[in-house]
């Protein structure tokens, strides 16, 4: 008789459980997993029926290996949910009492060990530095007195429940789990409710509360939260089955054939989404999609799996009808390395992952009348607009203005002759008149005719604009030969097909797009025309509060529109901690920025539930004072907190000092191995990584340091010349610096130190000048407590 194939889910809070435990029990775990997926009568599981779970349900009691245990959830024959794991003696107790029930907002199966709550959270004793928090007195012996609110201490005083202003039907509502009422009505003080927050709670429930006790109101907890956890269908608390088949109640993914892909690291088949995200992953669109939020919110994990999704709806074959770009080769080589751990050789061989200027550099070498040429660095590109005005004359524009506009208004709104220029709107670029655009067009035509000299050259943003024009051309040949079909009944001409070839249909099916903020108008026009409108044509995910270009655009006028539900927004940060989160927030706080479109973004709701240090300031007297301190703190938290030099970056405003900061922290008496962070991205060696911020997209690191944050280099001086002659530019400019700023800051995982010279950018907070530590008294040994990273 052969072994019945058994499904197996870990549930989030399991999945919690696991990456807190050791390696050890990680394998444990994982070979658990296996054994049970392939043989569930296999009696060397040891599976010991526990009680049942409403009416189609079972728990189960599993020895994983030696004094290890998990508790399984059982609601269809062969069908498992891994709940929860425990380690040492008294692990088949500590499961045995949980609380297991299914959450009335998300539907999904949750848990709580309210004794160990009680325990060990509710029984901390109240704080006296919160002794000015309101106080109930207990009521007089007269029936007739009523509790009175004091900021004093009066006898047989009683702190009031942190919660105590939300009824049970609220907090329930908006999503807490029931079971943890009683222990919650008991909590008085900040640090019961981090010690709470630290038992592994079920994640909406953690999220609800942490937003109450940070300020907001029920109504935004509704709208930003509890919204995101909403089940699809309402929800039955005694329905088992479905709860455990929900997203919500799955932290790894049930797909035998993906784990085996995956290979044997547990932690690789890790493929959680959030429930907001899961249903972005695999809804269908009418069109086109877009989903936007700010950094470590998800949205490069909710671009992979919905390329997962449009792959597993294709029928059998191999062609790659599914493209992944951005706009990078090092973020397109991450995105592809990502995408191999989720599905395999499998789901990769089916997908086209290429950087948008590779993707548009193919499509012209491809070309039979094309002729490249050699694509110009930006800082090659920025000399020959200067030698191109000497040579005409002409001095009234720099060389930055002349290449903005060749990107953003002539290539980028497809202009090609000078009445068209006089003629077009330049939104948001300030006024020229047409005798001074007279004079710009004949200095691009100068600078077109400088780059097709031999050696032929060009740049990327001519390929780009190149490849726009092939594609558009392929996609009227294929939708004329569409028409073509329609109006003789199906059928080709065998002359036509043959003299046409596969230029008579879209270069793909479906296009995904990650961080979308920064791919300019040209890039825009060829993808969309290498997709037919329709059903899941394009799915694009950005964040323009991130653009470190100056590539705005406003889709609905390229021909992508997403209106209604077809746009999303993600709030939860899953990477940056809410220390961190508040302070990068500030950089771009009072900023308009757009929604990647023609409306409008915000960071409303935008939110974290991790918890750890506050960013730390510390200001020098000069430069090389600034870089011997950060060397300093460095070589502190690597001697003595242990952390890996890998494991940390500096990130500085220009290249020069890259150079100058790797020369500081290689010398005596440091010793630091650094590396700078190239095109290709960091290489896999103990090195401090040092980059400017244009580098540190897409990154993460556990210590960020922010070097050389002074005013006149964030943002850079020369801004000031365009406040008054080009007010427009100006405010360009200085946005781009804050995005600039904000993308290094949220790359910080765990810790975020700020330093700066002379006068501190005006980008930080007022307080930063306050709250900095003096660079030259820890250089001498005598700096303040804040220097350290234990602080």
């Amino acid at each position: 008789m052969s072994a019945v194939r058994t499904r197996v889910a870990v549930a989030p809070q399991a999945n919690e459980d696991i990456r807190r435990l050791d390696s050890g029990t990680k394998d444990a775990v994982g070979e658990f997993v296996r054994r049970l997926r392939a043989d569930r009568s296999n009696r060397a599981l040891r599976l010991t029926p526990l009680r049942a779970a409403g009416d189609n349900g079972r728990l189960f009691l599993a020895a994983l290996d030696g004094n290890r245990m998990g508790l399984l959830l059982e609601t269809e024959e062969n069908r498992f949910n891994l709940l929860a794991v425990r380690v040492g003696p008294s692990a088949r107790d500590e499961l045995a009492r949980l609380t297991v029930e299914i959450n009335s907002v998300s539907g999904g199966v949750e848990l709580v060990d309210q004794s160990e709550v009680s325990a060990n959270v509710v029984a901390l004793p109240a704080r006296e530095s919160e002794a000015s928090a309101p106080r109930v007195t207990e009521p007089a012996e007269s029936a007739g007195d009523l509790p009175v609110l004091a900021h004093e201490d009066p006898p047989r005083s009683l702190p009031v429940p942190l919660f105590a202003r939300y009824e049970d039907e609220e907090l329930i509502g908006l999503g807490v789990i029931a079971s943890l009422l009683p222990a919650l009505r008991r909590i008085t003080d900040t640090r019961q409710l981090n010690a709470l927050l630290g038992h592994n709670l079920p994640g909406l429930t953690r999220d609800v509360l942490l937003a109450l006790h940070d300020g907001r109101e029920p109504h935004e907890v509704r709208r930003f939260i509890t919204s995101q956890w909403q089940a699809d269908e309402a929800v039955d608390p005694h329905d088992w089955a479905t709860a455990a088949r929900r997203p919500v109640s799955q932290a790894s993914t049930e797909d035998a054939a993906v784990l085996d892909a995956l290979g044997d690291s547990f932690d690789a088949w890790r493929l959680f989404l959030h429930p907001e995200q899961q249903r972005l992953a695999t809804t269908t669109f009418k069109g086109s999609a877009k989903v936007t939020g700010g950094p470590g919110t998800g949205k490069t994990v909710v671009a992979l799996h919905r390329v997962r999704h449009l792959v597993a709806q294709l029928p059998p074959g191999h062609t790659r009808p599914v493209l992944l770009t951005t706009y990078n080769t090092n973020l397109a080589a991450d995105l592809k390395e990502r995408l191999h751990r989720l599905g395999g050789d499998e789901l990769v061989r089916r997908v086209d992952v290429k950087s948008v200027d590779q993707l548009a550099r193919e499509v012209v070498q491809e070309h039979p009348h094309a002729v490249l040429g050699t694509p110009v660095e930006d800082e090659e590109a920025m000399n020959l607009w200067h030698t191109i005005c000497a040579e005409e004359g002409v001095f009234d524009y720099d060389a930055e203005f002349l290449d903005s506009e060749f990107k953003h208004v002539i290539l980028a709104q497809g202009l090609g002759n000078m009445e068209m220029y006089l003629r077009t709107e330049r939104k948001g670029r300030g006024i020229l008149q047409r005798p001074a655009r007279r004079q710009v067009w004949s200095l691009v035509e100068a600078y077109r005719a400088s780059l097709s000299r031999h050696p032929r050259k060009t740049t990327y943003a001519l390929i780009s604009d190149e490849a726009a024009r092939i594609e558009a051309h392929r996609m009227a040949r294929a939708t004329e030969q569409a028409r073509y079909k329609a109006e003789h009944g199906g059928l080709d001409l065998i002359h036509r097909e043959a003299g046409s070839g596969m230029w008579l249909r879209p270069r793909y099916q479906h296009v995904v797009i990650d961080e979308a903020q920064d791919l300019s108008a040209s890039h825009w026009r060829m993808l969309r025309a290498m997709v037919a409108p329709g059903p899941d044509d394009i799915f694009l995910v950005g964040d323009a509060h991130q653009r470190i270009y100056s590539h705005q655009v406003v889709l609905g006028r390229l021909g992508i529109s997403t209106p209604g539900r077809a746009s999303r927004r993600l709030t939860l940060n899953y990477r940056t901690t809410r220390e961190i989160l508040g302070s990068a927030h500030g950089l771009v706080h009072g900023e308009a920025f757009d929604d990647l479109d023609d409306g409008a973004d915000t960071l409303d709701g935008y939110r974290s539930v991790l918890t750890g240090l506050a960013p730390q300031y510390w200001r020098a007297p000069d430069w090389q004072t600034e870089m011997r301190a950060v060397a300093a703190l460095i070589k502190e938290r690597h001697d003595r907190y242990g952390t890996p030099y890998a494991a940390m970056a500096v990130s500085v405003p220009d290249k020069a000092s890259v150079t100058q900061l790797a020369y500081t922290l290689a010398c005596e008496p440091f010793l630091i191995p650094a590396a700078e962070i190239g095109k290709d991205g960091p290489r896999d060696t103990d090195t401090v990584r040092i980059g400017t911020m244009h580098r540190f997209k897409g990154l993460e690191f556990q210590r960020v340091f922010l070097a050389g944050v002074s005013e006149g280099q964030v943002p850079h001086q020369r801004i000031e010349a365009y406040r008054m002659a080009s007010p427009d530019r100006y405010r360009q400019e200085q946005q781009r610096a804050r995005s600039l700023l904000f993308v290094a800051a949220t790359r910080a995982r765990d810790e975020l130190v700020v330093t700066w010279n002379g006068k501190a950018s005006r980008f930080l907070p007022e307080r930063a000048d306050q709250d900095a530590g003096n660079a030259v008294e820890l250089l001498s040994g005598d700096g303040p407590p804040s220097g350290s990273a234990a602080a």
